[in-house]
């Protein structure tokens, strides 16, 4: 990256906006004060003061469950709050290089191991919203990178219990943004998979920073439709080591 090239992190108080904000200590992460997402007006102002020529969007509301009883706020939060930004980027800046930061989530989830080119088929309304973000970065004009990802941040796992029948290629939020600066400064196009190097159950992740966590099926799960199978895979990138 040059000099003076200004990055501008979204949701840099997020589990992954905070690991960014480490490794690109001069970007700009205003707070939700600084820059509202949702107000058009708002993103218009900043974007044209600040004029970043690269934006690196982590923003977004990723609970399945709140999305899902929250329609319109998880709508706005993770598709206006998109268009809102990459709009106001295309006006002010045209040549900003836009990295949209996705989930494994906008996949079925039924066979796993999917690659950037696999058809999506998103299976509740937060991965929904996080396809139709990346339309609008798709189609925003601007040199974007979709982020596709699966991670958690390498703290004690939140719930007493994890799936052991729920897979990923998990990565640590730490891990993702060093993998995420790299792409960057590669000036990628076009949509990536940053994925770890194996296949894990939820519990075996959890087991990492939490040995005492206990195991559940998705049979004892009463809820929102989970994506069973996250596994990622690429024709693009190498996979990255996941921390222990």
């Amino acid at each position: 990256m040059g000099l003076m090239e200004k990055v501008l992190i979204t949701g840099g108080s997020g589990k992954l906006g905070t690991e960014l904000v480490r490794i690109f200590p001069e970007a700009l992460y205003p707070t939700r004060q600084e820059l509202d997402l949702k107000v058009k007006a708002s993103v218009d102002k900043y974007i044209a003061e600040e004029r970043p020529n690269i934006v690196i969007h982590t923003a977004a509301l990723t609970s399945v469950p709140f999305c899902e009883e929250n329609r319109k706020e998880a709508y706005e939060t993770n598709v206006t709050s998109t268009e809102n930004l990459a709009g106001a980027c295309s006006v002010h800046n045209a040549k900003c290089y836009f990295v949209q930061i996705s989930t494994a989530c906008v996949f079925r989830g039924d066979v796993g191991n999917y690659v950037e080119t696999d058809l999506p088929y998103p299976k509740n309304y937060y991965a929904l919203t996080k396809l139709l973000a990346e339309f609008v970065v798709e189609y925003s004009g601007l040199k974007s990178l979709i982020v596709r990802t699966n991670f958690v941040a390498k703290e004690k796992w939140p719930y007493p219990r994890a799936f052991v029948d729920r897979y990923g290629t998990y990565l640590f939020a730490s891990d993702v943004a060093a993998a995420v600066k790299s792409v960057v400064q590669q000036k990628l196009i076009g949509v990536v998979h940053v994925r770890g190097e194996e296949r894990m159950s939820m519990y075996e992740l959890a087991k990492i920073t939490t040995p005492t966590v206990k195991p559940m099926t998705l049979a004892e799960y009463q809820g929102v439709p989970l994506t069973v199978d996250m596994t990622l895979s690429s024709v693009r990138l190498k996979p990255f080591k996941i921390s222990r």
